[in-house]
């Protein structure tokens, strides 16, 4: 069985840079273990999964090792695959995801804009081992579906060097650590180490707590934002109370064809 299959690097304008995401096409769902070994196959922090569907998508999200409920930059390059590959009508494309709702994605020139579910955080304690594994005290510490470590400048957040064995140890989906940005309004990365991805490259979903917080704290509802791994992506935001604007450009690495067996 062959599909089609594209590879999108996500929240950049340039090749070789913001995070790459495999964007599969298929008929129908196939088996979930065989849509977890091509993920795993891919090796990329996320693989998406599209049913071509009328009048929305159907969409999941895929790392090497686990489904996760939401995954901006997959969802950014799979809208970037229908408008740009599969040439789709409109401005707009919406996805029925299987975990996070209706998620659209509408296009505004060359950006691409996430409608995605806030995710404010709350004050929490940091766990056991947290600051440990993160090797330096953040001056603030929250929750939502990941934790939220605040740091007092974007050179604290560059120099963390985290031992992803000992924050595999926590009970946590990911950690996000942030700070004021030098060039933007604030700069983040994203480690998940439990999940099969032990930094990601730029974390939409990480921004659906992100800007809660930032909006507040800066009392701006629009926002730039940097995320500054080694391949470094940029996020343009805006904060709409339940949900949260996330925008990006993309740029396509390769297209091609996936070999696999037919599914029993």
């Amino acid at each position: 069985m062959k599909l089609d299959y594209y590879q999108v690097n996500a929240f950049t304008n340039r090749p070789f840079a913001g995070n790459p995401a495999g964007v599969c096409i298929l008929d129908r769902w196939l088996p979930e273990r065989q849509l977890q070994a091509i993920a795993a196959e891919n090796n990329l922090s996320e693989t998406a999964f599209i049913v071509l569907r009328s009048p929305d998508f159907e969409l999941r999200w895929f790392t090497p090792k686990t489904e996760i409920d939401l995954c901006g930059h997959a969802t950014l390059a799979s809208a970037f695959v229908l408008f740009n590959e599969r040439k789709i009508a409109g401005q707009v494309v919406r996805f029925q995801s299987c975990r996070s709702g209706v998620l659209t994605v509408a296009r505004r020139g060359e950006l691409l804009e996430l409608d995605f579910p806030a995710r404010p955080p709350e004050p929490s304690h940091a766990p056991d081992g947290l600051v440990i594994a993160l090797g330096a005290q953040p001056i603030e510490t929250m929750r939502a579906r990941d934790y939220l470590c605040v740091y007092e400048d974007e050179a604290a957040v560059r120099a963390l060097q985290p031992d992803f064995a000992k924050l595999l140890t926590l009970d946590l989906h990911g950690v996000i650590v942030t700070a004021p940005g030098t060039d933007c309004d604030f700069v983040s990365r994203f480690f998940a180490p439990s999940v099969g991805v032990p930094e990601d490259p730029v974390t939409g979903s990480a921004h659906c707590t992100l800007i809660p917080y930032w909006s507040r704290r800066l009392d701006k509802t629009t926002l730039f934002a940097r995320q500054v791994s080694r391949r470094g992506g940029e996020l343009f935001c805006s904060n709409a109370g339940e949900r949260v604007c996330i925008g990006g450009h993309a740029v396509l690495f390769c297209r091609g064809e996936i070999f696999v067996p037919d599914p029993v």
